[in-house]
């Protein structure tokens, strides 16, 4: 089963963008709020490489990027392969 976990904030458009892209392809995600948490936005950096923008999603334990590189593999047909290992 394919796992994803995307680190998001509150009143985030992004955010929001890319679980709206998650949520049409019928994938579960588990979703880490760290509007309020600096623990969780520095586990998120830490974990994307420095990358400190929202969201930071995951598939598999890969780091694939933000809202914008999601609907990049979408328009590629790499997303679907992704999700699909």
């Amino acid at each position: 089963m394919t796992s994803v976990v995307i680190y998001t904030r509150e009143f985030c458009g992004y955010c929001a963008r890319a679980k709206s892209l998650l949520e049409s392809k019928g994938v579960d995600y588990v979703e880490h709020n760290a509007t309020y948490s600096p623990e969780l936005r520095q586990e998120m950096i830490s974990k994307a490489n420095g990358r400190s923008t929202f969201p930071q999603i995951f598939i598999n334990g890969e780091h694939v990027g933000g809202c914008d590189d999601i609907h990049a593999l979408e328009r590629a047909g790499k997303l679907d392969p992704m999700l699909a290992a």
